[in-house]
């Protein structure tokens, strides 16, 4: 199960090129960027430009080392098409993709121009650090509903992100300096699309929110951002059997290093197919630290104040676990075999303490007790604990996503106890346009969702008084977020 967990949750180079600035044209349709001008598609309330690079192609030579400036090019480029996906396996029903070459951005904003320099959001996607992709976040709704520039980006994935080895100096980390490197490109261009490059704000999900606490123990990130959101992805996530959500960048040199890959050295290594490698792609799921672009372990650099303190919003799903448990056992676990599950996972000696805590509920399936024991010790409390952490040095802000009927955005799941509720990126489909129905209370829940994260990009308060904001419709008020997933009992028990 260990296994099955990790596998279920699974400063960059200096652009040294002379800078070309950065203008809008015409319309608003062509854009000249530092590297060359991009003709976008342009409606009565929107203009979005896809596929811009921001980086040069990950191939080659360029395969497993910082990202390196994107060439200029001549004419205008189309970016009227989205941002391809890196490659990756497939994973809840996301496809598979073998394109190395996918260092590229998407950029939508207002239609109408710029009374003044509109606050720029930076969406970084989620899936386990080993799949997701720019381009499957529609934003106009950030973007028209808070006058924001909203941009999505692409970063190397599993064994192309974070894959390390002895040949391969400070390896471990790549998809993290791939995000600087879209950061930077942010700096150079915000302004010829409308947005204020002195204030950006990263936001992003799972993968996405651990990548923005990563964005704020690494130094490099100096000045890329000044806000920042969190979305499940608390900074000190841990899961039964594991020291840290991270790795050092020894254990994932040593990790690339028994791969049965057939090489002998880096240059054997560089030369194999996408194919080849995507066979080991999900045994490289989190970045490393001890690396340039990383030096710190981020749940140590939490827990030290060695973050850039910026505003930051920090929150949650109310029932996390549930999508998790139901991708490693989707059938009827026997309530039978839960306390021997707990064992196995938290050891003997716990074990007792948390089935007396979560008992059954004589329903015949396990499983919702599993997911509400792994909610609150594995996502809910560490959330916590970074709130707690990290205000002591900067403001930060709370909220759980609540709503227990909101649609499902993975096509066929299995069957779970009890249904999935407020279940890991539930809140997703309220930010952005997902194409699943919402109900009038739902979309009025999305409204003001989408109004607080435009605000706090905007000033750095997402617009409510409370810690904890719980959030789900007809219900938006304060909650006692630390009671309810009695993180007592597993500060003591833990």
């Amino acid at each position: 199960m260990k296994r099955l967990l990790t596998t279920a949750v699974v400063a960059a180079l200096a652009f040294t090129t002379t800078q070309v600035p950065a203008v809008a044209e015409g319309t608003g349709r062509v854009v000249q960027t530092d590297k060359g001008a991009v003709s976008g598609t342009v409606t009565s309330t929107y203009r979005t430009f896809g596929n811009i690079p921001f980086a040069a192609p990950p191939v080659g030579e360029n395969r497993w080392r910082d990202p390196q400036p994107a060439a200029a090019w001549q004419g205008v480029r189309d970016a009227t098409v989205p941002s391809p996906d890196c490659a990756q396996t497939p994973q809840l029903n996301q496809p598979a993709s073998e394109t190395e070459d996918c260092l590229y951005l998407n950029v939508t904003t207002p239609a109408k121009a710029a009374t003044k320099p509109r606050p720029v959001m930076v969406w970084i996607h989620g899936g386990g650090f080993t799949s997701g992709a720019a381009r499957m976040y529609d934003a106009r709704w950030l973007a028209t509903k808070n006058d924001a520039v909203i941009v999505t980006i692409n970063y190397r994935l599993g064994v192309f992100g974070f894959f390390g080895h002895p040949g391969l100096p400070d390896s471990g980390a790549y998809g993290i300096s791939d995000q600087q490197a879209a950061l930077k490109w942010v700096q150079r261009n915000a302004r010829a699309f409308g947005g204020n490059p002195g204030n950006v704000t990263i936001f992003g999900e799972s993968a996405g929110g651990l990548s923005v606490c990563a964005q704020l123990a690494s130094p490099r990130a100096a000045g890329l951002f000044h806000k920042a959101i969190i979305q499940s992805g608390p900074c000190a996530t841990t899961f039964p059997g594991q020291e840290s959500g991270w790795r050092s960048r020894e254990d994932v040199e040593k990790l690339g290093a028994a791969q049965p890959l057939g090489c002998q050295d880096v240059a054997c290594l560089r030369d194999l197919p996408v194919a080849k490698l995507l066979e080991v792609h999900n045994v490289f799921t989190v970045p490393a630290y001890d690396t340039r672009v990383l030096p710190v372990d981020p749940a140590v650099a939490q827990q030290t104040g060695r973050m850039h303190r910026v505003p930051t919003l920090v929150g949650s799903t109310h029932d996390e676990a549930t999508l998790l448990i139901a991708m490693i056992w989707p059938a009827t676990v026997p309530e039978t075999e839960y306390r021997t599950l707990i064992a196995g996972q938290y050891g003997e000696n716990k074990a007792d303490q948390i089935v007396a805590r979560y008992p059954v509920n004589g329903n015949g399936d396990a499983r919702d007790e599993i997911a509400t024991v792994l909610t609150d010790g594995s996502w809910a409390c560490t959330t916590h604990d970074t709130r707690q952490q990290l205000g002591r040095r900067a403001k930060v802000s709370g909220y759980e996503f609540t709503d227990t009927n909101v649609p499902m955005i993975f096509p066929d799941m299995p069957e779970f106890p009890g249904g999935y509720k407020a279940y890991h990126a539930s809140e997703l489909p309220l930010l952005f346009d997902f194409g699943v129905p919402l109900t009038p209370g739902q979309q009025k829940l999305s409204d003001y969702m989408i109004a607080a994260w435009g605000r706090f990009a905007r000033t750095g308060e997402p617009g409510w008084r409370s810690q904890v904001q719980s959030l789900a419709p007809g219900a938006i008020t304060g909650t006692d977020f630390a009671r309810d997933h009695q993180c007592g009992f597993w500060s003591s028990t833990m």
